[in-house]
């Protein structure tokens, strides 16, 4: 996907004695969104806004050792290594001379010939990194202001971990000008400097600057474009967040001191053999327990209580992303985890009072974002009209930030409905589930709406299911109901061999359990989202029990 940003200006930062001023320049391409505040709690604000740059540019994709210098020194002295061995041959001793001299003259004139052009691939690669590093650095941070908060969204380099800012309004001693709105901004490498230099003696001003959107056209020459090929990954990234944030967890409290008593065992340690995990033994009623692989280190929080109503064990992967928490804490009131299951995503929200960073991590480090669990997939799927879906995107436009109770009752629409709208503009990259407040708000991503067809498919299991219901090679062998879920058994006719999947939905449509005997699901569990062969039972018990569209 190929987008187009125009700033007027570039993002600045600037501090003496007294204060400090924070200004953004927004896209000037996009609905004029802008925001100027004075921000009232400084130290928090810093060490926030400090973690997200963190995850900006937090890259923990395998890098294997580079060995070239040490190559490189054995070449060289290969020959000098041989003569020692033969040194006591000194005819041998001679002759490995006189090659030696030769093979100098020989070097001395390849690195002449050769020399420009090691000298002009390094400056290739040095140029290289730089302009990738920036221009993800560009890509990444999203503002967002709303009526009740200004929130900052981005992605990891290495797209496995999400980061999201928000500041309440009263974080804010005093607001000068606010437009609603979502834009991307100019963001550069060089403004964590400046975030370090925030002071509580200093007032400091944050500024999403209004005045690019005033300029007159005179002032075209001021303007500067970027235009960027944004991966579908990216894209896809952001829309499975908001889909895992909306999915049931499971919800531990930890005090802040027990967070970072993780922390510092991990950074105490190297592992050198797997398994690599946080393993969250939850008991309700009962303290927080934490077994630390592969050590067997078991840690007991007796100021953090589990209040869930049924014990779990769940596995952290990744785990060594968290390390970004580790400056906010000290100023942190409380920090809450939500894990959705072992394997599968998990979010920290970090609350500093108004201030809230929410660190979001996909399954484990090597799986993206774009490819960690397709929750989307697994979000209620309610057949919505078109007049009703544009009712309820009508509220929330106009509210900006709304509960599906709030919206129903607006609207007049029942809210399962009210509910299937939300997740289909959801993945249309139009809206965004608030995990901090459980709201729905107002986010569009793209300047333009996505076309229904650009990211159709999120995954290749989607599209198989779907081949599967045209060719009609699916049917449904029992429905039952068990404790308040609708258990399906099918069976699926893939290349000649029948699966039988198994899916369970509760009352809200959500798949909560599932399995099947191919070997996608046998290898991943339910990790990497359902398989084919679940989709497609689904879509078919909703086509001929409940009467939906596929």
């Amino acid at each position: 996907m190929n987008f187009v940003h125009r700033y007027f200006g570039e993002t600045r930062a600037a501090s003496d004695a007294a204060s400090t001023l924070l200004g953004f320049a927004p896209d000037t391409l996009r609905e004029p969104t802008y925001f100027v505040g004075r921000v009232a709690r400084h130290l928090p604000f810093r060490e926030a806004i400090s973690a997200l740059h963190h995850v900006v540019v937090s890259d923990l994709r395998f890098k294997p050792k580079d060995r070239t210098a040490y190559f490189e020194w054995l070449k060289a002295h290969e020959q000098e290594l041989l003569a020692e061995a033969l040194a006591s041959r000194d005819d041998a001793k001679a002759r490995i001379e006189a090659l030696r001299q030769e093979m100098n003259d020989i070097n001395a004139r390849s690195s002449a010939l050769m020399s420009p052009f090691y000298k002009a691939r390094q400056r290739y690669f040095d140029w290289l990194y730089r302009a990738d590093r920036d221009a993800w650095i560009v890509l990444d941070p999203v503002i967002t202001v709303h009526p009740d908060e200004v929130f900052f969204e981005c992605f990891s380099l290495d797209e496995s971990t999400y980061g999201r800012l928000s500041c309440d309004h009263d974080v804010f001693e005093r607001i000068e000008e606010m437009a609603c709105g979502t834009t991307n901004i100019d963001y550069s490498h060089a403004l964590y400097d400046e975030f370090q230099k925030i002071r509580s003696y200093r007032d400091t001003t944050l500024s999403i600057d209004p005045t690019g959107f005033e300029v007159q056209t005179t002032g075209e020459a001021a303007y500067r474009e970027d235009k960027i090929e944004l991966p579908d990954s990216w894209m896809r990234g952001f829309l499975q967040v908001s889909s895992a944030m909306a999915q049931p967890a499971h919800v531990v409290d930890l005090h802040p001191v027990d967070m970072h008593a993780i922390l510092t065992r991990l950074a105490a340690r190297k592992e050198r053999h797997g398994p690599r995990s946080l393993r969250f033994l939850l008991e309700p009623g009962e303290p927080v327990s934490v077994l630390i692989e592969p050590w067997g280190e078991r840690l007991t929080f007796r100021r953090s209580v589990y209040r869930g109503g049924s014990p779990a064990e769940i596995r952290l992967w990744g785990r060594r992303r968290l390390a970004i928490l580790a400056r906010a804490l000290p100023l942190a009131r409380s920090v809450r985890l939500h894990l959705l299951g072992t394997g599968l995503p998990a979010f920290a929200v970090v609350d500093f009072g108004g201030l809230r960073f929410t660190l979001g991590l996909s399954g484990w480090t090597a799986n993206d974002w774009s490819r960690a669990g397709q929750f989307d997939l697994l979000a209620p799927r309610t057949q919505v009209d078109e007049v009703s879906a544009e009712r309820v995107f009508a509220a929330l436009r106009r509210q900006h930030v709304a509960s599906v109770a709030g919206l129903s009752a607006e609207t007049g629409l029942d809210r399962a409905l009210v509910a299937g709208a939300l997740g289909l503009y959801v993945q249309n990259g139009r809206a965004m589930f608030d995990l901090d407040k459980g709201v729905y708000r107002l986010r569009e991503l793209t300047r333009e709406p996505l076309a229904p067809g650009a990211l159709r498919f999120a995954s290749e299991q989607e599209e198989k299911a779907d081949r599967f219901i045209a060719a009609r090679l699916v049917t449904i062998a029992s429905t039952n109901r068990r404790e308040g879920r609708r258990i399906i058994d099918g069976e699926v006719l893939d290349d000649g061999k029948v699966r039988h999947p198994m899916i369970a939905l509760d009352a809200d449509d959500r798949l909560v359990e599932a399995r099947c005997d191919c070997g996608f699901y046998g290898h991943n569990k339910l990790m990497r989202g359902p398989c084919e062969h679940m989709l497609a039972l689904r879509r078919i018990f909703h086509v001929q029990v409940e009467g939906r569209a596929a």
